[in-house]
C-alpha cells in the first residue's frame, strides 16, 4: 500500500493513523516535570516503577480494541514498537530512573502537513520515546519520497530549565494564581514543548502555554513553520494545565467544544468569533476521579478522536458526552477506554495522524486579538 504522509488539521478524514501500546510503562520517578503533573491527592505521589502486569494486558486489550475499530472503518493502522522503559536513563545533565512508555504517540509525534516532527518533551523520562516510533518514521521515509522526517532541537533538560521548588508545600490557589499569570515550572533556558499541545487548524497553530510548553517552543515552532500563524492560548482555570486536548477539542470546521472548568479567556476567543467558529461548554464527565494510578483529570471525557466532519470515537461509558456529540451532529462511535487512561490519556492522545484527507486551509483570514507570537 502507497504511504503518504499528510494531515493538516484534526478532524478531516481520517486514512492513516499510529496507535500506541502500553508494554512495558512505567510510573515514573519524580523529577521536575512529573512533580508539576501530579495532583497533590494524586494514588501516584511517591510511586515509581513498572506497572501491573494485569493493568498492561488490560489497556493494551483497549488499545487493540480501538486499532480494530479504525481498520473496520477503513483507516491504516500502525504501532510503535516499545523498548524495555524500566531503564535509568542518564546525560551528562541529567539522570532518571526509569523511562516512560508508548501508549500516547500523540504527546511526542506533531503532523502538519508531509512532515511529522518529533517533540522536545521537558519529562526526562521522555527523552529516549521517539526510539519506539524509529522504525516507523524509517518505513515512512523509504515509502514517500515526499514525507519529512523532523526532530526538534534536543533539549538538555538540565536544572536550567525548570524553576527550582516550584511546588514546595503550594495550595491548589497558588496553583491557579501561579498557571493564571503564565508562570510555569519550565523556565525559557530552551525550546520545549509536547506535541499534544498544539491544535492544528489549517494554517494556523494554537499552542497551550502551560506546563510543557514554553514561549521559546513556541517561538521556534513559528520559524520552523514560517507559512503558518502559531498562536499562544491558555486556560487560567486549569491548575496543571498540560495538553490542550482535554480542554479545547475541534470537532469539525467552525466548531470547538471548550472545558466549562478552564474556559478560553475573552480576549484569546476574539479570533473564533470574528471568523465564526462557535465555542461550546463540553458535557460534565460521568466520573467523578480519574481510574487508579492515572495521571490524568475526568476531563479525558472530552478527550475524543475525530474520524471526519461527522464522526467521533468517544469513550463508551461518557453518556454526557455521547448525547451532546449526537445532539450536535455527529455520530458517535463508543469505545470502552478508561483501562487505558492511565497509560497516558485518552482516544486522542493514544493515536498520531500520518494521513487525513484535506488540504492547508485558511480557517482564519481575519486576524484579530492577541494571540499571535
Amino acid at each position: 500500500m502507497t504511504i503518504k504522509v499528510s494531515s493538516w488539521n484534526e478532524f478531516d478524514p481520517l486514512k492513516h493513523v499510529i496507535v500506541g501500546r502500553a508494554d512495558h510503562t512505567c510510573i515514573p520517578p519524580s523529577e521536575p516535570a512529573t512533580e508539576a503533573k501530579v495532583p497533590d491527592d494524586s494514588d501516584m505521589r511517591g510511586m515509581w516503577g513498572p506497572r501491573p502486569l494485569e493493568t498492561v494486558e488490560k489497556a493494551n486489550a483497549q488499545l487493540d480494541a480501538l486499532a480494530a475499530l479504525l481498520e473496520s472503518r477503513g483507516v491504516l493502522v500502525d504501532r510503535p514498537t516499545p523498548i524495555q522503559w524500566n531503564q535509568a536513563v542518564h546525560t551528562p545533565d541529567f539522570s532518571a530512573g526509569s523511562m516512560f512508555g508508548c501508549m500516547p504517540p500523540r504527546d511526542v509525534l506533531l503532523t502538519v502537513g508531509n512532515e511529522i516532527l518529533s517533540a522536545p518533551m521537558s519529562f526526562r523520562c521522555r527523552y529516549f520515546e521517539y526510539l519506539a516510533y524509529q522504525p516507523l518514521m524509517q518505513h515512512y521515509f523509504d515509502a514517500d519520497p515526499d514525507f519529512r522526517w523532523e526532530q526538534a532541537p534536543r533539549p538538555r533538560l538540565s536544572e536550567d530549565s525548570y524553576k527550582p521548588g516550584y511546588f514546595d508545600e503550594i495550595t491548589t490557589d497558588e496553583r491557579l494564581k501561579r498557571t493564571a499569570n503564565l508562570d510555569f515550572v519550565t523556565t525559557e533556558y530552551e525550546p520545549l514543548f509536547d506535541a499534544a499541545d498544539i491544535m492544528r487548524l489549517g494554517k494556523d497553530l494554537f499552542c497551550q502555554h502551560g506546563l510543557t510548553t514554553n514561549r521559546r517552543g513556541m517561538q521556534w515552532l513559528q520559524r520552523h513553520f514560517p507559512d503558518h500563524r502559531v498562536h499562544s492560548v491558555n486556560f487560567p482555570g486549569d491548575p496543571y494545565p498540560i495538553h490542550i486536548d482535554a480542554t479545547f477539542v475541534p470537532l469539525r470546521p467552525g466548531l470547538i467544544i471548550n472545558n466549562p472548568n478552564r474556559p478560553l479567556p475573552d480576549d484569546q476567543r476574539q479570533i473564533f468569533n470574528s471568523n465564526d467558529w462557535e465555542i461550546v461548554d463540553a458535557a460534565t464527565p460521568v466520573h467523578n476521579s480519574p481510574p487508579p494510578l492515572c495521571y490524568s483529570s475526568v476531563w479525558l471525557s472530552m478527550n475524543c478522536l475525530v474520524l471526519d466532519h461527522k464522526t467521533v470515537i468517544v469513550e463508551a461509558s461518557e453518556k454526557n458526552q455521547m448525547e451532546q456529540m449526537d445532539k450536535l451532529g455527529m455520530e458517535v462511535l463508543p469505545l470502552p477506554f478508561r483501562d487505558a487512561y492511565p497509560f497516558g490519556g485518552g482516544l486522542h492522545c493514544a493515536t498520531a495522524d500520518v494521513r487525513r484527507e484535506g488540504s492547508c486551509e485558511d480557517y482564519f483570514p481575519k486576524q484579530v486579538g492577541n494571540t499571535r507570537l
